[in-house]
């Protein structure tokens, strides 16, 4: 068994402007608070010790409708407010004393927060000045208006690398609350460990109100109760919120004090804390060290799952029903691909989720695939999705392989399980020669690989492909492929347009964009293919703003504005002219890979 997994795993592939929002988003009026009440009230939190930016002005507007139109904005103010006093505490003598600070760290032991982050140019971070100098206020409440998760598996992929890259603080926000406005954005995405990496990089002595908030949002996404406790001092003198106290119940309990876990544990109920929230909160102090109090939790009556429940039953290993899992959103079903304490086999169609938005790597899905089809009885491993991907990577035949991968391929009934599925079997993939005996899979073994980035390993398809005339993996390869190693030429290009059926022929224009954006085609044959194709690339002011990052060398600003152009759930809903700008100023910033991986999955799930 060790040695399929080793074969099983080789080969994988592990602005400067105010501007509008691109007019995508289904305008759900702001992000969903990622707490019950109490968390996510800031007027409940202690003020931090120096001035802190204001929150978002009201006159950046919440993402709009879908529409062909982008309003204007006025500039956002960049001045510090003072906040208010925060109001007297309450004394309890259930309490530990109020220490002083919110936090200890040895005086000058605490770390610099004007560069925050865990990825250097080294490691795929974009540098100290990804996001520029200014505009602080700006680019953060940009963030908080993402409409995250996207539809695009590797634009996610660039704008979470933008986010962990270890980036200078822009003036007009606090430094820390401009960490916490990027982890709050990770947390969104679905991506609760990098959420974490960011939030772990901010002693907590340097707290603000608003990275308090973060840090138990992220606390709850990755199942980890025992973050809270660090968090449940600074605001004892402010909140009274049961939520909170019900917080310190459970820590108490972890730190051994099942007598005070108790009492608080009471004290929540009796100001209002009750039904599943509390239930799950008395299984947390029923596991802490001798704990008293257990709980039978029932998920009779719940309608909706909330960070509160995910995180704590998730911690617990208490099974959340399926409808409401499934009903929480792509967010939660990522949280719940990487929740420890869940059986792995329970995880999978959860991380085949996780796959799709860009947050586990083929090599880790493949992997967790490996470990359920090792711990599966041998009677009972025939038949499944470990058992067939293992056949397809250790079949003697090409077509025993090939035949595997296709059975996989279509498995399932959805857009984004199909996908994954396509992520899955990269690595399997790569290993099919290209043959014209197999040129009726080449598409699907095409997007496959590059699914994972598997560039090189796709592009030797390129004669395969011209002679078989397949035009779905023929435009992949146009976009996909380090070079151009398929006719590009306008007669070319012209045919696939003519032959194009996809509804308002956005698959024509879809490739234009991306060869235009690319530099693939000439600016005389881009303008021709464009009218053809029924392609309008015109200025608005997502673009001038877009533009301007570039010209600053900012790549962080372009991926965070290419991020905010895919407001949609389906990538047939992505502007083809906002494509082409992305994929163009991506490459002019020196992403020329992650450009060509976006305009390849463009096609790939058109």
């Amino acid at each position: 068994m060790k040695s399929w997994r080793t074969r099983f795993l080789a080969g994988a592939a592990c602005a400067a402007a105010i501007v509008a929002i691109p007019a995508l988003s289904q305008g759900r009026g702001g992000p969903e608070s990622l707490l019950p009440p109490g968390f996510g009230n800031n007027q409940a939190l202690p003020p931090p010790e120096e001035k802190a930016a204001p929150p978002p002005p009201a006159n950046v507007p919440p993402p709009p409708v879908a529409s062909g139109t982008v309003p204007g904005v006025s500039p956002p103010a960049l001045d510090a407010a003072s906040g208010e006093a925060p109001p007297a505490a309450v004394q309890n003598p259930l309490e530990a004393p109020q220490p002083t600070n919110y936090f200890t760290v040895p005086e000058g032991k605490a770390r610099s927060v004007e560069m925050v982050g865990v990825l250097d140019p080294g490691n795929g971070g974009l540098g100290a000045g990804a996001f520029g100098a200014n505009n602080g206020a700006f680019l953060a409440a940009l963030m908080g208006q993402v409409d995250a998760p996207l539809p695009s598996r590797w634009t996610s992929i660039l704008l979470r690398r933008a986010l962990l890259s270890r980036a200078a603080a822009p003036a007009g926000v606090n430094p820390v609350d401009w960490v916490a406005a990027r982890a709050d954005l990770l947390l969104r995405m679905g991506e609760a460990d990098a959420a974490r990496m960011l939030v772990q990089s901010v002693d907590p002595v340097n707290y603000t109100p608003r990275m308090i908030e973060t840090a138990a949002q992220t606390a709850l996404a990755t199942a980890d109760p025992a973050a809270l406790c660090p968090l449940t001092g600074a605001t004892r003198a402010a909140s009274r919120a049961p939520v909170w106290t019900m917080a310190e119940a459970m820590c108490a309990a972890l730190a051994g004090e099942p007598t005070r876990a108790s009492a608080l544990s009471d004290q929540a109920r009796q100001h209002g804390a009750a039904g599943i929230d509390l239930m799950l909160a008395e299984k947390v102090i029923g596991a802490g060290a001798q704990a008293r109090r257990a709980a039978n939790v029932q998920w009779d009556g719940v309608d909706a799952i909330n960070p509160w429940r995910f995180g704590l039953a998730s911690a617990t290993g208490t099974p959340i029903p399926a409808p409401l899992l499934n009903g929480a959103g792509p967010r939660y079903a990522a949280w719940f691909a990487r929740a420890p304490m869940v059986p792995l086999d329970q995880r999978l169609d959860a991380a085949g989720t996780a796959a799709a938005l860009g947050i586990f790597s083929s090599r880790s899905l493949v992997e967790a695939y490996a470990q359920v089809f090792d711990q599966t009885d041998p009677a009972e491993q025939a038949g499944t999705v470990a058992a067939r991907l293992r056949t397809a990577w250790i079949d003697p035949t090409a077509a025993g392989r090939l035949a595997a991968m296709r059975a996989l391929w279509a498995e399932p009934s959805d857009a984004t399980g199909r996908y994954a599925r396509l992520i899955l079997t990269a690595g399997a993939a790569s290993r099919i020669e290209p043959s014209a005996d197999h040129a009726d899979a080449a598409a699907d073994l095409i997007a496959s690989m590059l699914s994972a980035g598997m560039d090189a390993e796709a592009a030797r398809w390129s004669r395969v492909v011209e002679d078989a005339n397949d035009s779905r993996a023929w435009a992949m390869l146009a976009v996909g492929s380090p070079r151009a190693q398929v006719d590009l030429g306008r007669d070319r290009v012209q045919a696939y347009i003519d032959a194009d059926t996809s509804p308002g022929h956005v698959r024509a224009q879809m490739l234009v964009a991306a060869l235009a954006g690319l530099g693939r085609v000439s600016g005389a044959d881009a303008s021709r293919l464009g009218n053809a194709a029924g392609l309008s690339v015109q200025n608005d002011l997502w673009a001038t703003t877009i533009d301007q990052a570039v010209r600053a060398n900012q790549p962080g600003t372009v991926a965070l504005l290419a991020a905010t152009a895919i407001q949609t759930e389906r990538w047939a809903g992505v502007p083809p002219a906002y494509l082409f700008r992305i994929v163009r100023d991506l490459k002019a910033v020196g992403l020329d890979f992650e450009a060509r991986m976006i305009a390849a999955e463009a096609m790939a799930r058109l």
